[in-house]
């Protein structure tokens, strides 16, 4: 353990301590003494168990699986650490579900990813570090700085050891994934192809329509972002086998889903979806159609360079290999 990561005092919030336990194997650090109380009535009481005064501290919390009580959560992290004299409360966020809410698409509705945002600097937050946001833009909402991390070297370097590399084709659910798309296969080197879908009003099921690109006889790598149904990612596995695709995975980010869409997965020509564990999703554990990859390492690689004042950019387009050594 060198002398920056025994430095640096992680926490975590109830929906971050796995997530935050691989951070501090990394790091070689431990995980800060706190606990998070749920009373009967719904309330949510926070307690720092050792002093963080003029410390530089790291608050682990997903924002996904329960969403509502998770954001509040944070905030209340935030406020106790910074009243706890803590020198900079850092916001380590691995899924931001409300990044979703980007824009005011149609009258009399919210902007709920800036709501967030704002609300988490108020509480106290000096930094944010996030994961594949929905839309880059969100990081615009917060006035602090942000780093945005990107899960695609991780999942390439886990696809590159698979059987399915031969005749590749990564796929873009739609117009708007395609740049991200791109990215994964100049990663792989390989061709692109894109889905025309339709989503109506809130229904989170969106349906393909056609596909831009020769599939025929290709193995198809579909990417997105995130999945909360399942839907769109079943609806095009069926559309590539209509046009003659040889064989299906996909990589999400975010795997959000539960019962309804786990069952729809198994049931579609998808042979294996790999996600990360920005969430920890318990409804995936039963299905063998399901992969993991931890993401926590490139993770606690980010904290330990903005505490050593380091860039954070290189992690964008390729990790360290004692990173990727941990996949």
């Amino acid at each position: 353990m060198d002398s920056y990561s025994s430095d640096i005092k992680i926490f975590a919030g109830s929906s971050g301590i796995p997530f935050a336990k691989k951070m501090c194997k990394y790091l070689g650090s431990e995980l800060g003494d706190s606990e998070v109380i749920t009373f009967s009535d719904g309330n949510i009481f926070i307690r720092i168990k050792e002093t963080v005064r003029n410390k530089d501290v790291y608050v682990v919390q997903p924002i996904g699986m329960n969403p509502n009580n998770e954001f509040v959560e944070i905030l209340f992290w935030m406020d106790a650490l910074k009243r706890a004299s803590a020198n900079s409360v850092t916001a380590v966020i691995p899924y931001f579900s409300y990044a979703k809410g980007d824009k005011k698409d149609e009258p009399r509705v919210s902007i709920r990813a800036r709501v967030c945002a704002e609300c988490i600097e108020l509480a106290g937050a000096d930094r944010a570090v996030v994961m594949d946001l929905h839309a880059a833009q969100v990081q615009g909402f917060f006035k602090k700085p942000v780093d945005h991390l990107l899960s695609l070297p991780i999942m390439c370097e886990y696809v590159k050891g698979l059987d399915i590399m031969d005749n590749i084709c990564v796929v873009s659910p739609d117009a708007g994934f395609a740049k991200t798309a791109r990215r994964y296969a100049d990663y792989l080197h390989c061709s692109v192809a894109i889905g025309d879908k339709m989503r109506y009003g809130h229904d989170e099921n969106a349906h393909v329509l056609s596909i831009i690109g020769d599939v025929k006889g290709m193995n198809c790598m579909i990417v997105d972002d995130f999945t909360v149904s399942g839907g769109t990612l079943v609806d095009m596995a069926y559309a590539l086998k209509e046009r003659g695709a040889k064989r299906i995975i996909a990589c999400v980010s975010h795997v959000v889903l539960r019962e309804k869409g786990v069952r729809a997965i198994e049931e579609s020509p998808i042979e294996l979806l790999i996600g990360t564990d920005s969430v920890q999703n318990p409804y995936l554990a039963k299905s063998s159609k399901f992969v993991t990859v931890s993401v926590a390492p490139l993770f606690a690689e980010a904290v330990l360079r903005i505490h050593e004042k380091e860039s954070v950019s290189p992690l964008f387009s390729k990790v360290p290999k004692k990173v990727v050594d941990e996949i």
